[in-house]
């Protein structure tokens, strides 16, 4: 997982990108990506910009498919090179640069709501055997009255309704859940669940823990999520590249036990930094502020830092920070961090470290925005307790005393940074941080200023042109 959302890009920019035409599916271009569909979104909306996000296994067919929509449109199509995360989230901030009106999407994505630009996704109707996937499920599930949510990863919706269609009339507590993009339009009845774009109802008494999950779609980001949120349910799958089924073996409660390790590591923390990990997701801004607070009410230190995709090699440089919390889309949260400096944890996990009042349920929350104040799993952080009072807590972890009482609220009058103190005899302000104070103790600062010392020198004209070949080297040499 960490390869996936932290690459250095490398591989992107050594692979060649194959032509258009070698892409396309049965039904060409135009069918596979939807053209005319997106085309009567582009005129109905009366849009004169829109951008085009493709992933980098789609993107040797922009062009083509830009120049598609521009005919079928009339409208201005931007291509955004590159974007700023995850592939699966939609760069409104790219889009803005171009002074977009609209986006339109192509590939997986993880139907994040946007906070701005209209948006339409066109997952790319990825080839699927109905008739085998039909037979792997029998396989799995041979008892005709076994209740089961059929989900599926978004490039194989398009075939879930000749899938429903086989499997329903033989299995009649069967589900298959249905993709929303966005919000949902209606509120949600009793019984009915919606994460991760998906929604369908539950019937049984016993509600999610009555059935099974089988997901039509290759091992990822989204089946991992799937598995971790609703750990209650049996997971099988079925690989369309490989037209197999299988009982998924994935040691749930191993990989909760590694995510509650980091918790623990969370409490132990003093520093923490907030990586911000989208900047498109309905929600984001609300929650860097209530997990700043969050954070000072803890006694802990933070500091939000935007790097980009993470790698080891970027995270390495704030080496005064203990552990690190990513806001990222349901998918790209769950990030491995065995490779890195130092770990990174959810905004849950971080919630369950720093907020007396929320407790391990059993249940596992990737989404941030159900954390959010309104949000059905938010947790007012509670009354303060005197030190004196507090409950004494041991870390698991190193077997010291730790504190875990909550501080008073920061007054809004103030800003965050207010930490001063005496530095000399003159009584002059300086401010203390942990990451000065770590600064300090190292044995080696950076370059010496030398200020006053070094001669000063007239300014001179220096090389013009690019590294690789400058205007004068063929003079010099």
């Amino acid at each position: 997982m960490a390869a996936a959302f932290s690459s250095d890009g490398e591989a992107a920019v050594r692979r060649e990108l194959r032509p258009a035409a070698a892409a396309a599916p049965r039904g060409g271009l135009e069918g596979f990506y939807e053209v005319d569909r997106a085309a009567a979104f582009v005129r109905e909306g009366g849009f004169r910009k829109v951008a085009l996000q493709f992933p980098d296994e789609l993107l040797g067919d922009a062009v083509a498919v830009a120049a598609l929509m521009e005919a079928a449109t009339g409208a201005e199509m931007f291509v955004l090179g590159d974007t700023t995360y995850g592939s699966c989230c939609v760069d409104e901030v790219a889009a803005e640069h171009a002074a977009a009106e609209a986006v339109l999407h192509y590939g997986p994505a993880c139907l994040s709501p946007c906070r701005k630009l209209p948006v339409l996704h066109i997952f790319g109707q990825q080839p699927l055997d109905v008739g085998r996937c039909a037979e792997a499920f029998r396989e799995l599930y041979p008892e005709r009255q076994s209740r089961v949510v059929v989900l599926s990863d978004v490039v194989y919706a398009h075939a879930m309704g000749e899938l429903e269609q086989q499997l329903c009339p033989e299995y009649p507590n069967v589900i298959f859940s249905r993709l929303v993009c966005g919000d949902p339009p209606d509120p949600v009845l009793p019984g009915e669940e919606h994460k991760f774009g998906r929604r369908f109802l539950v019937e049984a008494p016993g509600g999610l823990q009555d059935y099974a999950m089988f997901y039509v779609g290759a091992e990822g980001l989204a089946l991992t999520s799937f598995m971790l949120t609703w750990n209650c349910c049996p997971f099988s799958s079925f690989d369309p590249a490989t037209s197999c089924g299988r009982r998924e073996t994935l040691n749930v409660n191993r990989a909760l036990m590694r995510r509650l390790y980091l918790v623990e590591r969370a409490r132990d923390a003093r520093v923490v930094g907030i990586l911000v990990g989208t900047l498109g997701v309905a929600g984001y801004l609300t929650l860097l502020q209530h997990l700043r607070e969050l954070l000072h009410r803890a006694g802990k230190r933070s500091y939000t830092l935007a790097v980009g995709k993470p790698n080891p090699a970027k995270l390495a440089n704030f080496p005064e920070v203990d552990i690190f919390v990513l806001v990222a889309c349901a998918q790209n949260s769950l990030l491995d961090s065995s490779d890195f400096y130092r770990p990174i944890v959810t905004p849950y996990e971080l919630e369950l470290a720093c907020n007396p009042a929320r407790e391990w349920t059993g249940n596992y929350l990737t989404d941030f925005r159900d954390l959010l104040p309104g949000a059905c799993a938010h947790m007012e952080l509670p009354p303060v307790v005197p030190a004196a009072e507090a409950i004494p807590d041991i870390s698991l972890i190193t077997g010291e005393m730790r504190s875990t009482h909550l501080c008073d609220p920061p007054a809004s009058q103030l800003p965050p940074s207010t930490a001063l103190a005496c530095r000399d005899q003159t009584w002059a302000l300086a401010e203390i941080s942990p990451a000065a104070s770590f600064l300090e103790s190292r044995s080696w600062q950076g370059l010496e200023q030398q200020l006053g010392q070094t001669p000063v020198s007239k300014a001179v004209q220096g090389r013009r042109g690019i590294a690789i070949a400058y205007e004068d080297e063929g003079c010099e040499q």
